[in-house]
Formats: C-alpha cells, structure tokens, sequence
C-alpha cells in the first residue's frame, strides 16, 4: 500500500480490495449516502466517484463533488423523505443486479443535556439520525442484490457519552443497535453491515458544536495518539473498504487515530 497526500496533507491509503472476484476493482456499484453535501459524506462521494461508481447524495443540500446526483431531502420532513425514496427506487429499477453501498451519514447534533432537552428536540434529532435511517432501509433493502452493504456513520460516542450532547449520543447508541439488528435480519442475504466510528474529525459539523474555536479544535486534536483531528478523507477510505469487504459484517469500526480513554 502506497499513501497519497491529499490538500490537508494527511496520507490516505489506498485499501486493498478483497480477493473475492464478486468484489473486484473493476465492478462498479451504487452507493447512495445521506448528508454527502459537506465533511465525511461528501469525502466519500469523491472516493465512490473516483471508482466509477454511480453516486447519489441524499441531503438537504447538493454534494459539491462532481458526477454525484443530488436528491434534496429534509430528513425531519416525513414527506420529503418519503418521496425521496420513490425516486430513489425509481433510479434502482434501471440498474437492477448492480451491488449497491447504502451509507447512513447524515446526522443532526445539538448542544443540550439529559436535564434540560425539550421533547420536541429529542425527536427532531431521532427522526433525522434514527427514523430517516429506518424509512430508507424499508425502502431500498427490498431492492438491494446480494454484494450490496448497509453501513452506518456513528460515532465514538456510539458506545462512550460526553457532557452536553445528550440526544446526540442518544441516538448514535441507537444506531449501534440498528446496525446489529441489521446484521441479524439479513442473515443469509449476502448483504453486509457495520458501524464505522469517526473520532473527532474535522467536519464543519464539529466546527459548529466548538463554536469555531480554534484552541478547542487544537485540544481535541491532542487526544489521540498523532496529535491531530481525524480528516475526512480517511473515514471515506474506511467506508469504502468496507463496503468491498464483506468479512466485516456486524462490525463496529473505529476511525479516532488511537483516541486517549478517560
């Protein structure tokens, strides 16, 4: 393996591909990921892309990488997600026996605590992070060929909790459960499933939650073994190898750079 240096001169490697020839570099899928507009989910459209894959950005607003097909979607509008998905299985019947990578990436993070979250808040952040995952696993799985992966962007905090980050963590431990339960379902399908855990990785989401301090980021960056954030493009790689390697089914992954424990 041979590391590429990216813009935020980082090493990305290049994961090998499983011996498997169902799963050989040349096979194109389609990988459908949610909140490819910014971070870790657009990082993964590019690598997708870069394989010649069929790509399509589920979100709010449209991925900025080229050849990706955006579907504006609000996840906290039941309608907006429902018809999303019409289209979506509308694009599936024309690439039908194509192995499809379905990537649950996008994710609502609010600053509030057990004591003080408002009702209403809890569900806003569940019907993005839990109940928007469900409505398109119903959907899409039915269509979905053996070779196909279902793989879920949780967190550290999928199986940890910090202070202030109550629904947040209340959901990423949800996803956790939906990723095995996931793995059970599909039992005998040939379709695989994991969990892939970024640590703090410099997103403009975790930019937002720090209110852009930059002593707050240079902080967090010391908390792990290499002394600095995690990049997007390094959780893409992990996505995409996981997608290709089916060995990994039910899997909780982590991408923190060897975070320190507490």
């Amino acid at each position: 393996m041979f590391p590429r240096w990216h813009r935020d001169r980082s090493p990305r490697l290049q994961y090998p591909v499983a011996p498997n020839a169902a799963f050989g570099h040349n096979m194109s899928s389609i990988a459908i990921l949610t909140g490819a507009s910014s971070g870790i989910g657009a990082a993964a459209a590019s690598r997708f892309v870069e394989n010649g894959d069929t790509v399509i950005n589920i979100s709010r607003r449209t991925c900025p990488v080229a050849g990706v097909e955006s579907l504006p979607t609000d996840f906290a509008d039941e309608s907006s997600v429902t018809s999303t998905c019409g289209q979506l299985i509308e694009r599936l019947a024309s690439h039908e026996g194509s192995s499809i990578c379905l990537v649950h990436n996008a994710a609502l993070m609010l600053k509030d605590r057990c004591d003080t979250t408002e009702d209403d808040d809890l569900r806003q952040v569940l019907a993005v992070n839990v109940v928007g995952i469900n409505t398109l696993n119903r959907a899409l799985l039915p269509k979905m060929p053996a070779q196909s992966s279902v793989l879920y962007v949780g967190s550290t905090l999928s199986e940890k909790a910090v202070a202030g980050a109550f629904s947040y963590i209340v959901s990423k431990h949800a996803q956790l459960g939906m990723m095995r339960a996931t793995c059970q379902d599909l039992m005998g399908r040939g379709i695989h499933t994991a969990l892939i855990c970024p640590g703090f990785t410099d997103t403009s989401m975790l930019r937002q939650h720090v209110g852009h301090d930059e002593g707050v980021l240079d902080h967090l960056g010391t908390m792990n073994s290499f002394g600095r954030l995690v990049t997007p493009d390094e959780i893409a790689d992990m996505i995409f190898w996981a997608h290709h390697n089916p060995v990994i089914n039910g899997s909780v992954m982590h991408g923190n750079l060897g975070q320190v424990e507490h």
